[in-house]
Protein backbone atom coordinates (compact mmCIF):
# COMPACT_ATOMS: atom_id res chain seq x y z
CA UNK A 1 0.00 0.00 0.00
CA UNK A 2 1.43 3.40 -1.08
CA UNK A 3 1.20 6.67 1.49
CA UNK A 4 0.60 9.97 -0.34
CA UNK A 5 2.83 12.98 1.66
CA UNK A 6 1.58 16.12 0.71
CA UNK A 7 4.77 18.04 -2.07
CA UNK A 8 6.25 20.80 -0.01
CA UNK A 9 6.06 24.58 -1.05
CA UNK A 10 9.31 24.61 -2.80
CA UNK A 11 8.71 21.22 -4.64
CA UNK A 12 5.79 22.70 -6.09
CA UNK A 13 7.73 25.86 -7.18
CA UNK A 14 10.36 23.33 -8.23
CA UNK A 15 7.49 21.55 -10.49
CA UNK A 16 6.30 25.52 -11.90
CA UNK A 17 9.73 26.37 -13.01
CA UNK A 18 10.74 22.87 -14.98
CA UNK A 19 7.59 24.25 -17.20
CA UNK A 20 4.33 22.48 -15.27
CA UNK A 21 1.79 25.39 -14.08
CA UNK A 22 3.17 28.09 -12.20
CA UNK A 23 1.37 29.34 -8.71
CA UNK A 24 1.59 33.07 -7.05
CA UNK A 25 3.55 32.20 -3.62
CA UNK A 26 -0.33 33.31 -2.26
CA UNK A 27 -1.35 30.34 -3.57
CA UNK A 28 1.45 28.10 -2.39
CA UNK A 29 1.20 29.74 0.91
CA UNK A 30 -2.30 28.97 1.25
CA UNK A 31 -1.99 25.39 0.03
CA UNK A 32 1.14 24.18 2.31
CA UNK A 33 -0.20 26.09 5.09
CA UNK A 34 -4.22 26.16 4.59
CA UNK A 35 -5.57 27.95 7.66
CA UNK A 36 -8.83 27.06 9.93
CA UNK A 37 -8.92 23.47 7.96
CA UNK A 38 -11.64 21.57 10.27
CA UNK A 39 -15.27 21.26 11.00
CA UNK A 40 -17.64 22.25 13.86
CA UNK A 41 -21.08 20.01 14.72
CA UNK A 42 -23.23 20.97 11.52
CA UNK A 43 -26.30 20.50 14.30
CA UNK A 44 -25.51 23.48 16.07
CA UNK A 45 -28.21 26.21 15.41
CA UNK A 46 -25.06 29.19 15.53
CA UNK A 47 -23.32 26.67 12.79
CA UNK A 48 -23.95 27.46 9.17
CA UNK A 49 -22.69 24.79 6.72
CA UNK A 50 -22.29 25.21 3.04
CA UNK A 51 -21.41 22.33 0.71
CA UNK A 52 -20.54 23.10 -2.85
CA UNK A 53 -18.94 21.15 -5.93
CA UNK A 54 -17.85 22.03 -9.24
CA UNK A 55 -18.74 18.78 -11.84
CA UNK A 56 -16.34 20.19 -14.50
CA UNK A 57 -13.34 19.45 -12.20
CA UNK A 58 -14.40 17.27 -9.20
CA UNK A 59 -13.74 19.73 -6.85
CA UNK A 60 -15.76 19.74 -3.40
CA UNK A 61 -15.85 22.19 -0.21
CA UNK A 62 -17.23 22.53 3.03
CA UNK A 63 -17.21 25.61 4.25
CA UNK A 64 -18.64 26.41 7.81
CA UNK A 65 -19.70 29.22 9.88
CA UNK A 66 -20.24 29.90 13.79
CA UNK A 67 -21.91 33.29 14.15
CA UNK A 68 -22.59 35.29 17.44
CA UNK A 69 -26.00 35.68 17.25
CA UNK A 70 -26.24 39.13 19.20
CA UNK A 71 -24.42 41.02 16.53
CA UNK A 72 -24.65 38.46 13.55
CA UNK A 73 -20.69 38.22 13.09
CA UNK A 74 -18.89 35.22 12.19
CA UNK A 75 -16.68 34.29 15.28
CA UNK A 76 -15.38 31.07 13.97
CA UNK A 77 -14.81 29.95 10.15
CA UNK A 78 -13.89 26.10 9.51
CA UNK A 79 -13.25 24.40 5.71
CA UNK A 80 -12.83 21.36 4.22
CA UNK A 81 -12.19 20.81 0.48
CA UNK A 82 -11.03 18.06 -1.65
CA UNK A 83 -9.58 19.34 -4.89
CA UNK A 84 -6.61 21.34 -6.25
CA UNK A 85 -4.27 24.05 -4.64
CA UNK A 86 -6.13 27.00 -5.62
CA UNK A 87 -9.59 25.18 -4.82
CA UNK A 88 -7.59 24.74 -1.03
CA UNK A 89 -6.18 27.78 -1.54
CA UNK A 90 -9.46 29.71 -2.21
CA UNK A 91 -10.84 27.87 1.02
CA UNK A 92 -8.15 29.10 2.97
CA UNK A 93 -8.35 32.58 1.99
CA UNK A 94 -11.90 32.94 2.35
CA UNK A 95 -11.51 31.87 6.15
CA UNK A 96 -9.18 34.51 6.93
CA UNK A 97 -11.15 37.19 5.02
CA UNK A 98 -14.72 36.65 6.28
CA UNK A 99 -13.84 35.82 10.17
CA UNK A 100 -15.17 38.76 11.92
CA UNK A 101 -17.41 40.21 9.18
CA UNK A 102 -21.03 40.46 9.68
CA UNK A 103 -22.76 37.99 7.34
CA UNK A 104 -24.05 41.25 5.19
CA UNK A 105 -20.63 42.48 4.66
CA UNK A 106 -19.67 38.36 4.02
CA UNK A 107 -22.09 37.74 1.29
CA UNK A 108 -20.69 40.40 -0.48
CA UNK A 109 -17.36 38.26 -1.22
CA UNK A 110 -17.32 38.26 -4.74
CA UNK A 111 -15.34 35.37 -6.72
CA UNK A 112 -13.54 38.14 -7.97
CA UNK A 113 -12.17 39.81 -4.91
CA UNK A 114 -10.16 35.86 -3.90
CA UNK A 115 -9.04 35.60 -7.54
CA UNK A 116 -7.14 38.74 -7.66
CA UNK A 117 -5.71 38.34 -4.28
CA UNK A 118 -4.75 34.95 -5.03
CA UNK A 119 -3.94 35.84 -8.41
CA UNK A 120 -5.56 32.97 -9.72
CA UNK A 121 -5.51 32.62 -13.71
CA UNK A 122 -8.23 32.61 -15.72
CA UNK A 123 -8.79 28.60 -15.67
CA UNK A 124 -8.88 28.94 -12.24
CA UNK A 125 -11.56 30.82 -11.60
CA UNK A 126 -13.74 28.41 -10.73
CA UNK A 127 -12.26 27.68 -7.84
CA UNK A 128 -13.07 31.17 -6.72
CA UNK A 129 -16.32 30.94 -7.58
CA UNK A 130 -16.82 27.40 -5.31
CA UNK A 131 -15.88 29.74 -2.54
CA UNK A 132 -18.21 32.79 -2.81
CA UNK A 133 -20.94 29.89 -3.40
CA UNK A 134 -20.23 28.37 -0.28
CA UNK A 135 -20.02 31.10 1.92
CA UNK A 136 -23.29 32.19 0.48
CA UNK A 137 -24.52 28.56 1.30
CA UNK A 138 -23.27 28.65 4.54
CA UNK A 139 -25.22 32.02 5.35
CA UNK A 140 -28.23 30.42 3.78
CA UNK A 141 -27.91 27.51 6.01
CA UNK A 142 -27.40 29.37 9.29
CA UNK A 143 -30.90 31.27 8.43
CA UNK A 144 -33.03 28.12 7.64
CA UNK A 145 -31.77 27.02 11.15
CA UNK A 146 -32.51 30.77 12.49
CA UNK A 147 -35.54 31.93 10.98
CA UNK A 148 -36.27 35.01 13.22
CA UNK A 149 -32.59 36.32 12.16
CA UNK A 150 -32.22 39.63 10.27
CA UNK A 151 -31.63 38.57 7.00
CA UNK A 152 -29.21 39.27 4.21
CA UNK A 153 -29.59 39.81 0.73
CA UNK A 154 -27.44 37.08 -0.76
CA UNK A 155 -27.34 38.29 -3.80
CA UNK A 156 -24.76 41.07 -2.35
CA UNK A 157 -26.28 44.42 -3.99
CA UNK A 158 -28.52 45.25 -1.03
CA UNK A 159 -31.51 46.07 -3.37
CA UNK A 160 -34.58 44.19 -2.82
CA UNK A 161 -36.19 42.00 -5.06
CA UNK A 162 -38.90 44.04 -6.77
CA UNK A 163 -42.60 43.11 -6.90
CA UNK A 164 -43.86 42.09 -10.32
CA UNK A 165 -47.55 41.77 -11.41
CA UNK A 166 -47.90 39.12 -13.46
CA UNK A 167 -51.04 39.31 -16.23
CA UNK A 168 -52.31 36.24 -17.75
CA UNK A 169 -52.79 35.74 -21.14
CA UNK A 170 -54.91 32.85 -22.38
CA UNK A 171 -54.59 32.27 -26.17
CA UNK A 172 -57.42 31.27 -28.24
CA UNK A 173 -57.63 27.42 -29.24
CA UNK A 174 -57.75 26.36 -32.67
CA UNK A 175 -61.55 25.62 -32.74
CA UNK A 176 -62.30 28.78 -30.79
CA UNK A 177 -60.10 30.86 -33.34
CA UNK A 178 -62.45 29.49 -36.46
CA UNK A 179 -65.73 30.21 -34.81
CA UNK A 180 -65.33 33.73 -34.28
Amino acid sequence: MRTYTRPTASQISAAAVSGRRHYHEKVLDHYSRPRNVGSMPKTDTDVGTGLVGAPACGDVMKLQIRVDPTNNTISDVKFKTFGCGSAIASSSYMTELVRGMTLEEASRVRNTDIAKELCLPPVKLHCSMLAEDAIKSAISNYYTKNPSAQTTDLGGTGASIPKIDVETVVEPTASQATTA
